[in-house]
């Protein structure tokens, strides 16, 4: 069989245009600023409506803008980094501070997490919800479920839900001797609940990262956490913090 030559297929207009708006993006504007409206930018590029439309949906999708109902388009913050294969681990809370504690409750968990915890299937866990924040704004969703066997110094006394609950519990946890954890990560759509403290359309592309924390020989908590897509990467190793400044094309040249 012989070759075949592809033709030179030309840039897209709108691509050409996302290119010029990012560099524009890392050159004139800052994290959180926004941007002019659709018909001053149409107007300073040359370009229809339509393609610098194109051009920002491209854009929103890689990261670099969102969208954000009453306020307009603004440039993104760097993205989360989501450590999947590192050999430190630690207990939720141990030493993070971008997590912020919101509720904890105690109830009967959906079955899949009650297998996992191998608790009964209408014994009651504690459920932490937790979330993650970066440059004001709330990137990921967490529910922590905590069996009682876990955390057996917790009382009801003082704190029965709320904030100081959530926090009562992550100490308590913290005195077992962690053994380890096992990780997972996979693509999912943000459901009514999550789109909501995500601030995102029901159905969005979002990272659902779960993790089996051992400690005693069994699974002493689990963790659900949900990623916008848009605001994070994922790390392996311990030095997950690589940044790259530069397009392929201009390392090249």
């Amino acid at each position: 069989m012989g070759t075949t030559q592809l033709e030179p297929v030309p840039e897209p207009k709108y691509w050409h245009l996302r290119t010029v708006l990012s560099e524009a993006l890392d050159s004139e504007f800052s994290v959180g600023e926004i941007l002019p409206n659709e018909r001053e930018l149409a107007a300073r590029f040359g370009v229809a409506r339509a393609t610098l439309r194109q051009a920002l949906e491209q854009l929103e999708l890689e990261g670099r803008l969102q969208r954000r109902r009453g306020v307009g388009t603004t440039v993104a913050p760097p993205r989360v980094g989501v450590a999947v294969g590192t050999e430190q681990q630690a207990w939720p809370g141990a030493h993070d501070d971008a997590w912020q504690p919101a509720d904890c409750v105690l109830a009967v968990p959906p079955a899949v997490v009650a297998a996992t915890l191998e608790t009964g299937r209408d014994e009651p866990v504690h459920t932490v919800r937790r979330s993650r924040v970066s440059h004001g704004q709330t990137v990921a969703a967490e529910l922590l479920h905590v069996p009682a066997v876990s955390v057996p110094g917790l009382t009801t006394v003082g704190a029965p839900s709320g904030p100081a609950r959530a926090r009562a519990v992550l100490r308590e946890l913290q005195r077992l001797d962690l053994e380890g954890g096992h990780r997972s990560v996979e693509l999912g759509s943000a459901g009514a609940d999550d789109a909501k403290e995500l601030d995102r359309l029901p159905g969005a592309p979002v990272l659902v990262v779960t993790t089996r924390f051992v400690a005693a020989g069994r699974t002493a908590a689990l963790s659900v956490a949900t990623y916008r897509a848009d605001t994070c990467r994922l790390t392996f190793g311990d030095f997950g913090g690589v940044e790259i400044d530069e397009e392929p094309e201009q390392r090249a040249s």
